[in-house]
């Protein structure tokens, strides 16, 4: 488990890891605030008083943009965040990080492309639901070093023609780019609480989670809920431990059953990530696990025994596996890919 979601770990402690490990490098204004919250005591105190699964900064940090909080130095934040924290604080109370980033598709893609089709899709923390739709977005891969593919990229469409929503992800190693679209026919989620592509509130928050800085995110964003809205996605309220056997078994007959997540187990403690990894190994599916590196139980002890990357990993990094198999490194938010081989 991350040290920012870790409800063990003490308040300044998990926003200073967030601004070193999750924020560096990806939002110059969330650096600067979690790096601040963490030297600044009376803050701490204020966050404090929240239930400590609810304390973690992209939770806290989303809640005050949501209601007004503008991006920029820390002694103006600080300084707004003590004047409306009674507003703050209900929304934490009332909200959980559900960050639904489409972006996320593009690392999928290819290991959900390389399965005997048809597949069925099961996504646990399934937010709205915009990583049901890995068939309806188009694709850019941008391949390091060139390729046989005219300028270094390798486009790919749905079947019907390009699509308003276009993923791109800059690639390294044997990637196995898909030649086509893998054919999906029957999709779900689950979420304990989800949220409907037709709220605007639901979508707003969805809006909050994006970070500052990530503007292309938050146009990707609105052009894949009107994707979404073209086609209802069932999810189903619950427990991901408690609701996914049941999910499994709703599955057409014929198909191959995939559940995969990314940034959700981090949220669980060891017991339930122990127990979601066995039902993974009991049940009939193919399991696509898209984490931080020391959240999926032994796949972090088999990334060693894996083909080296050439550059060091850095420790923001997820572990992209296959039945808890590493496959691929990836950048949290889907901007890349290393394919391990």
């Amino acid at each position: 488990m991350r040290a920012s979601t870790d409800p063990g770990v003490a308040t300044a402690e998990r926003y200073r890891a967030f601004a070193e490990v999750e924020a560096r490098g990806m939002s110059a204004c969330y650096e600067r605030w979690a790096a601040g919250i963490a030297a600044d005591p009376a803050t701490v105190a204020l966050i404090d008083q929240l239930p400590a699964v609810k304390r973690q900064p992209n939770l806290v940090f989303s809640a005050a943009r949501l209601l007004g909080a503008v991006a920029g130095e820390y002694p103006a934040f600080a300084a707004w965040l003590r004047e409306h924290w009674a507003l703050v604080a209900v929304t934490c109370l009332t909200h959980a990080t559900q960050t639904n980033e489409p972006g996320r598709c593009a690392v999928l893609l290819p290991a959900l492309a390389a399965l005997a089709g048809p597949l069925a899709i099961i996504e646990v923390g399934a937010s709205a639901g915009l990583c049901l739709h890995p068939d309806r977005y188009s694709y850019r891969y941008r391949l390091a070093g060139g390729s046989e593919s005219a300028g270094g990229e390798w486009m790919l469409h749905p079947t019907d023609g390009p699509s308003p929503v276009v993923l791109d992800c800059n690639v390294t190693g044997p990637v196995p780019l898909p030649e086509r679209m893998p054919d999906i026919v029957w999709r779900a989620g689950i979420d304990l609480h989800p949220l409907d592509v037709h709220s605007d509130a639901d979508v707003a928050w969805l809006e909050a989670l994006i970070w500052p800085e990530h503007d292309d995110r938050r146009s990707r964003l609105r052009a894949a809920v009107a994707v979404a809205r073209q086609e209802t996605v069932e999810i189903v309220p619950g427990d991901l431990g408690d609701q996914i056997e049941a999910l499994v078994a709703r599955a057409p007959a014929g198909a191959t059953v995939v559940v995969f997540h990314t940034a959700v187990l981090a949220y669980l403690n060891e017991q339930d990530r122990n127990r979601f990894a066995a039902q993974m190994t009991r049940l009939p599916v193919s399991w696509l696990s898209n984490e931080g590196q020391s959240v999926v139980p032994g796949v972090l002890d088999r990334l060693a025994e894996a083909p080296a990357p050439s550059h060091p990993i850095p420790a923001s990094a997820f572990i992209l596996a296959l039945d808890g198999e590493p496959i691929a490194l990836t950048q949290p938010h889907g901007r890349s890919l290393h394919w391990l081989g």
